[in-house]
């Protein structure tokens, strides 16, 4: 039996960065850019409101954002490079809005000191080599189900951006498949991108965004510690870290062929968050969408190359953190339906994937992974975790009562590759 040790071994960055200019091209570039688009515009506005609502100053704001985006990238470079695997750093959406509703009810030091003690529980649990040891268990079916589930929502946003604007996202969608169609040289979610952009600049859609933070130095605030924080913020943040973002990633990556470091990625994630908390962020850790952008086909054939787009993107995500006050308006500017219909059309190679790995004919727990599947497409929120996390929760559990033969044999495989 090969021996596990608890922090995964790679490649290692100078092997990263010797290949990576072979792999950096048009579609490499492509990806990370949509990445970096869709994570720098939509759930910035989250961390933006919830800030207004909590009446953070704009300079605590943009240290918020500073925090956030500058650490996200450098988890996306270091992770990329060291592993040769997209693995993409950002935050958690669900988890800034879970403390946007939070600072309702605490100070936004108490938030500080809570972000902290979160990203402790995160670190801690990754050097344990728990979460390693849980991912490594769960039924590949369970997983891929959890994540057809938790990203079909890109898809259908992309059909109902054409309600909303035919005329943006439609050309997007025609340029997606005539692209994927006509040339193999250029990403068709770049060719969406742009042929979506110019089509926003002809109907007067650019423009007009929501946030209007002036350039302001970050202004940093110092935590305090107390257990309501801890029980209220801390916990459900930790959890949704592991639960949502990181279990998303890591079945992505799977999906996708890689072999992903689950603790290094969880020991990452808790130092993120302990960073970000002082400089004033909720937490940086891996990016479950972001990483499906950047794992997937529109960022190559070459799988072994993809991590190129995952370090475009973690430059792209280190920079607007080191602009946010100035970049947030201007990314703000482009319409929203533009961006869902992007992101959607790049989900599409993953979900194909997630859905083949997760109902083939020849695998086991289909019954868990279709209760799996419902969860993670619903809003269920219990104890402040989102639905991906209790899909897993409920797959599983539904596979003991109706399939236990098929848990315990996917337990025995685990444990043989261990």
């Amino acid at each position: 039996m090969e021996k596990r040790t608890i922090v995964e071994t790679g490649p290692g960055i100078a092997a990263g960065l010797r290949d990576l200019p072979r792999h950096l091209n048009l579609k490499t570039a492509g990806a990370g850019l949509v990445a970096a688009i869709f994570g720098c515009s939509g759930p910035a506005l989250i961390v933006i409101g919830g800030a207004r609502n909590g009446g953070l100053t704009d300079g605590q704001t943009v240290a918020w954002l500073f925090a956030i985006y500058f650490l996200g990238g450098l988890i996306s470079i270091f992770l990329a490079l060291r592993y040769k695997q997209p693995i993409t750093g950002a935050y958690s959406i669900p988890g800034a809005a879970l403390v946007a509703g939070s600072l309702a009810a605490f100070s936004f030091n108490e938030a500080i000191g809570a972000f902290i003690m979160a990203g402790a529980i995160v670190f801690l649990l990754g050097v344990s080599g728990l979460i390693g040891r849980v991912m490594r268990w769960l039924p590949m079916p369970i997983v891929m189900a959890m994540i057809a589930g938790a990203l079909i929502r890109f898809a259908t946003g992309a059909v109902s951006a054409v309600g909303s604007a035919p005329i943006i996202a439609g050309a997007a969608i025609v340029a997606f498949f005539v692209s994927m169609r006509v040339t193999k040289t250029v990403p068709p979610v770049l060719s969406a991108f742009v042929v979506g952009l110019l089509a926003a600049f002809a109907m007067g859609s650019v423009g007009g965004g929501s946030a209007d933070i002036a350039f302001v130095m970050p202004e940093f605030t110092a935590p305090a510690f107390t257990l309501d924080a801890f029980l209220a913020i801390s916990v459900p943040l930790a959890l949704l870290v592991i639960g949502a973002e990181n279990a998303q990633a890591t079945g992505v990556l799977m999906a996708e062929g890689y072999r992903p470091p689950i603790n290094m990625m969880t020991i990452v994630s808790g130092i993120g968050g302990v960073a970000a908390g002082l400089l004033g962020g909720h937490n940086a850790n891996i990016a479950g969408p972001m990483t499906a952008i950047c794992s997937s086909e529109q960022a190559g054939e070459n799988t072994e190359g993809r991590y190129a787009a995952t370090v475009v993107n973690g430059i792209l995500f280190g920079t607007f953190g080191l602009v946010a006050g100035a970049a947030v308006p201007v990314v703000m500017s482009l319409p929203g339906a533009l961006i869902g219909t992007v992101a959607g059309l790049a989900m599409i190679g993953v979900l194909l994937a997630a859905f083949q790995n997760a109902f083939g004919k020849s695998l086991g727990n289909q019954t868990g992974a279709f209760v799996a599947l419902a969860v993670a497409m619903s809003k269920l929120s219990l104890l402040g975790i989102s639905a991906p996390f209790w899909a897993l929760v409920a797959g599983v559990a539904v596979s003991f009562i109706v399939d236990r033969k098929a848990l315990l044999d996917s337990e025995r495989k685990s444990l043989a590759t261990s």
